[in-house]
């Protein structure tokens, strides 16, 4: 009976694929297994040295860093994260993160990762948009790892301004102390995950983990969905 509903909801709502918008086969979800296959993943969780760790490098003491794709002007990277974060689709957040965190889970540089933050919105942009993306990802991550996911210990005290066209020292002054931690004895000792949507020059991560490491022994690492050129 379900499947009958199902079948009927189709064809009056039908489910495309997040990515290129063709319709969605019974056993796809989200993105179809054509677009999944074909997006530029960058594997940089089997690589302690890459592209992305190499951002933190001199500035703030990552253990680990990763990014699922590479983000490029114009590409279906770009489409997803805009339907995510300005559209409504909070499922490509989720759907991604729940295959990351499989990937994450075969990487002996995340396998010891206790718990899963994302980078948080203020209230303010929280309440306008409704959901923050990076926590969709997050909670996917979270899901598929099987570890704990914390919303509620970091937060941004200070509402900044978009990091859009700023030159690299402009984001980090703009974001260098916006973020502060509450209840810190849960995360004594603690491996963090710290996740974000898209990386560019690293600031807001950095500034998220130093605020994270006023709490004792605990250990940082970083996953975003995409890597953006500087």
């Amino acid at each position: 009976m379900i499947s009958i509903l199902d079948d009927f909801l189709s064809l009056i709502y039908p489910r495309v694929c997040a990515s290129c918008g063709n319709t969605l086969y019974k056993n796809e979800k989200v993105i179809c297994i054509f677009c999944n296959y074909r997006l530029p993943k960058t594997n940089f969780h089997f690589e302690k040295n890459n592209p992305v760790s190499e951002i933190f490098w001199g500035r703030v003491n990552i253990e680990s860093a990763s990014a699922c794709y590479y983000f490029a002007k114009g590409s279906k990277i770009q489409h997803l994260i805009h339907q995510l974060k300005y559209k409504g689709k909070k499922e490509i957040g989720i759907f991604i993160g729940k295959q990351y965190g499989l990937d994450l889970i075969d990487s002996p540089q995340f396998n010891t990762v206790d718990i899963v933050i994302p980078v948080p919105l203020h209230r303010k942009k929280q309440k306008q948009r409704g959901y923050n993306q990076s926590e969709q990802f997050a909670i996917g991550i979270s899901g598929s790892m099987k570890i704990e996911l914390d919303t509620r210990s970091l937060y941004r005290k200070i509402a900044s301004q978009t990091q859009t066209k700023k030159s690299r020292f402009k984001r980090w002054q703009n974001v260098s102390e916006i973020f502060n931690v509450r209840q810190t004895d849960s995360l004594i000792g603690k491996h963090i995950l710290l996740v974000d949507d898209v990386i560019t020059t690293g600031s807001t991560l950095e500034a998220c983990a130093n605020a994270l490491f006023k709490v004792p022994d605990v250990r940082i690492s970083v996953a975003v969905i995409a890597l953006a050129a500087n």
